[in-house]
């Protein structure tokens, strides 16, 4: 439990701590990492022959999220009733189904709780505390796509040394997070909702653009030269409202120590590398971990791991690779 709750307090914005316990097992595989002499040259050899591979996990999360979203888009324009509404609210075949952090900012400006919003999150509650809450952002969110596309730009940027990254702290996140929920209490109006490029870019594909696509603009462009992914690190509600959905689902991105090489290019890709800090030297309190509450399992540190140090795992059902 302890565990958990060390990943829902990181999530929540604090500094990972280099841990103070290890288990036996753990232990003895930093001894013997500190004794034994790497073959790196085998382990760049192993790298290369990995990368080649491609990026598998990118791949099919692109075309999942893409294949999500034109669901909606067909839906809506040959009116044939299979997936309707936005990512906001919508009915699958029937089933309600309301995204989490909507249905709490409007309970809060009716305040109240309304049944009806209840029964519609509930599947959605189900589904994500399955395939893990930020499963989300990766895999469905349409903002997540064009703001992983732009980020490519700000590195190229970036290597070409005509921007730099600048950081804040991830609590910014959680305070931000109680901001608007008491602005929707005291104004009565989902003032995030106004504001969520997420929403803004479902409505845009399903019901065409508006004038609310500047603001998705701005976002991009302030990811691009100044923060790199800043609204979905730094900013998003919907990534924490799901980060606590998932803290204990069974999809998890699961680390084994003893694979590990620590070269660090998994920590390079992520959009959230706090969760990694597990996979530098001597900082893995376990033998066999989990990436935690605040992974967005996007699979990113799984394409580039030359080891298989890192790979998707359903806890006590079977491994997914």
């Amino acid at each position: 439990m302890s565990r958990y709750f060390e990943s829902l307090m990181v999530m929540l914005g604090r500094e990972p701590r280099k841990p103070t316990k290890f288990t036996s097992a753990a232990d003895t595989i930093h001894t013997l990492k500190r004794v034994e002499k790497v073959d790196w040259v085998a382990q760049k050899e192993h790298a290369r022959a990995h990368r080649a591979q491609g990026k598998p996990w990118r791949n099919r999360r692109w075309a999942f999220l893409i294949g999500i979203n034109l669901l909606f888009v067909v839906s809506f324009w040959l009116d044939i009733q299979i997936l309707e509404g936005a990512l906001t609210a919508s009915r699958l075949l029937g089933f309600h189904m309301i995204d989490v952090n909507s249905a709490l900012q409007v309970m809060l400006a009716h305040k109240h709780i309304i049944v009806n919003l209840i029964i519609g999150t509930g599947t959605v509650v189900l589904l994500w505390l399955l395939f893990g809450g930020r499963s989300f952002c990766s895999w469905v969110c349409p903002y997540h796509l064009v703001a992983e596309w732009a980020e490519n730009l700000h590195l190229y940027l970036a290597e070409k040394k005509l921007v730099s990254d600048h950081t804040f702290n991830r609590g910014v996140r959680t305070v931000l997070w109680v901001v608007f929920a008491a602005l929707a209490w005291v104004t009565g109006y989902t003032v995030f909702e106004t504001l969520s490029p997420t929403g803004i870019l479902s409505r845009a594909l399903i019901y065409g653009p508006g004038l609310a696509l500047g603001w998705v603009a701005l976002l991009l462009a302030f990811e691009i030269f100044y923060s790199r992914r800043g609204w979905c690190r730094y900013v998003c509600p919907i990534g924490l409202t799901y980060g606590f959905v998932g803290v204990f689902s069974p999809l998890r991105i699961k680390y084994t120590l003893n694979n590990c090489f620590h070269e660090g290019d998994c920590r390079k890709v992520c959009e959230v590398p706090h969760v990694l800090e597990i996979v530098k030297k001597g900082r893995a309190s376990d033998a066999i971990m989990d990436t935690g509450a605040d992974c967005t399992r996007c699979g990113a540190c799984v394409d580039v791991c030359p080891s298989g140090a890192l790979k998707f795992d359903v806890k006590g059902l079977s491994k997914l690779v």
